[in-house]
């Protein structure tokens, strides 16, 4: 595969209803661990948790430097490549954030295309819905995250509500999807020095 193309992958979060979803344009050529911090950035989570990804059988992440990775091999993500994945026909992989609230992604490779001369990458496509807040306690807090914010403002269930965003620390609209804030932030991935995308390269 062309280190000139690009994969246009769409980023699902398993298990919620209506579904998030993100559209991205990523390098072919881009490092797994590369792909990690576009999928942050898009779903709008703030990376403070493990991750990892899961591709045909083989756990891609960041690799316990003592080897406590519960009996599992975890291979560095900084040194796999997206176009390996492509090259091996697989359509889609999975990606977890979070080990607790265990928040699944399905990746879902839509079609692979030529880069546009002087088009940044990643470049972000489209998405809906904005993505849970961190340590909201999994699905199922996330749901009385929801009910609790779309309460009104006065009556039954304000307080909750109140509480609720003070514990988030500001509003929530969870059809905001946050559009210039992905794409400045996918931007200055476009842009960084040369110098830090050869960090990403094994050695």
């Amino acid at each position: 595969m062309s280190a000139d193309e690009v994969a246009i992958l769409r980023i699902e979060l398993d298990e919620i209803e209506p579904l998030i979803w993100r559209r991205v344009a990523v390098r072919a050529s881009s490092s797994l661990h590369a792909l990690h911090r576009i999928i942050q950035v898009t779903m709008g989570w703030l990376d403070y948790h493990l991750w990892e990804f899961d591709i045909d059988g083989v756990t891609y992440g960041l690799p316990d430097p003592e080897g406590l990775d519960w009996g599992r091999e975890v291979k560095p993500a900084s040194r796999a490549r997206l176009a390996k994945v492509l090259n091996s026909g697989l359509d889609q992989f999975s990606y977890t954030y979070d080990m607790g609230d265990n928040w699944l992604h399905r990746i879902v490779v839509e079609r692979i295309e030529p880069a546009h001369p002087g088009e940044p990458y990643p470049s972000f496509l489209g998405g809906e819905r904005r993505c849970p807040p961190e340590d909201c306690g999994s699905v199922p807090g996330y749901y009385d995250f929801i009910d609790a914010t779309s309460a009104p403002d006065s009556g039954r269930g304000s307080r909750k509500k109140r509480e609720m965003l003070a514990w988030y620390g500001r509003p929530y609209n969870p059809s905001d999807i946050e559009e210039h804030r992905i794409k400045a932030e996918l931007a200055r991935m476009a842009y960084r020095p040369r110098r830090r995308q050869a960090s990403d390269s094994p050695p």
